[in-house]
C-alpha cells in the first residue's frame, strides 16, 4: 500500500512539473470488461466464472519526452463473478470508481502508432450486488464480519493498442493486488482481476 501511496505523490509531482511545457488531449473512454473475483477460505478455493462488465470515464495524455506519455484517467467500472457450487449458484458485482495512471510508449507505424503501456489503478466501491438464488441484496463495503467486502482496490494495468488519428483501441490486464475479503481470518482472500478492451477519443487540449 505504502509504495502505491508514494507512487501517486511522485507522479503528482511529475504531471506539475511538465505541465507548462506539456501537450495535453483528454476525451472519453468506453469499454468492455471480463473480471474474474477469487474467492479462498481455509485453503479451499472456489472457481470463479467469468463476468461481463464495463467501464466508461474521460481520460487524459500528456506528452513527456518523445514518445513517452502519462494516460491517467478516471472511469465508473462495473467488476464481479459468478459461481456455481453443487449446483447452488451465486454472483457478485461490486462497481467502482476507477483512477488508472498509465505510462504509455508510442512506436511509430507511419500511418497509425502501436501502443504499450503499464501502471497502477486506484478503486473505490461505491456500488454493487449480490444474488443468490433466494435473495439479491445490495453490496455492504467496509471489514468485519457483516460486511461482504472492503471497499479499496489498487493493482496493476498492463496492455496494448493501436493509435489512429484521435482514436485508441486498446486491450489490457488488470491485476488486483488487494485483499477484498471483509475478514482475513482462516486465510480468507478476494482479488479481482479484469481483462479489458476499450476505446477512446482524444481531443487535443493545451
Amino acid at each position: 500500500m505504502k509504495i502505491f501511496l508514494r507512487l501517486s505523490i511522485a507522479i503528482c509531482f511529475l504531471v506539475t512539473a511538465t505541465y507548462s511545457q506539456a501537450q495535453i488531449k483528454f476525451g472519453p473512454k468506453v469499454g468492455l470488461n471480463l473480471s474474474t473475483m477469487t474467492l479462498k477460505y481455509s485453503g479451499y478455493g472456489i472457481s470463479p466464472e467469468t463476468k461481463v462488465g464495463y467501464n466508461v470515464g474521460i481520460i487524459s495524455e500528456i506528452t513527456l519526452k518523445g514518445n513517452f506519455v502519462l494516460q491517467p484517467g478516471i472511469l465508473f467500472s462495473t467488476k464481479g463473478s459468478k459461481y456455481s457450487v453443487s449446483g447452488y449458484d451465486m454472483s457478485i458485482s461490486p462497481s467502482f470508481i476507477e483512477i488508472p495512471v498509465n505510462g504509455l510508449y508510442k512506436i511509430d507505424l507511419g500511418s497509425a502508432n502501436f501502443l504499450l503501456f503499464a501502471g497502477p489503478y486506484f478503486a473505490f466501491g461505491i456500488g454493487g450486488d449480490y444474488k443468490t438464488p433466494d435473495e439479491s441484496n445490495d453490496i455492504a463495503y467496509g471489514s468485519g464480519e457483516d460486511k461482504d467486502m472492503k471497499s479499496f482496490d489498487c493493482g496493476l494495468n498492463f496492455g496494448v493498442g493501436i493509435e489512429v488519428s484521435n482514436f485508441q483501441i486498446s486491450a489490457q490486464y488488470g491485476l488486483g493486488l488487494t485483499n477484498l475479503a471483509p475478514i482475513t481470518t482462516n486465510g480468507a482472500e478476494m482479488k479481482v482481476s479484469v481483462i479489458g478492451i476499450s476505446m477512446a477519443y482524444l481531443f487535443k487540449g493545451k
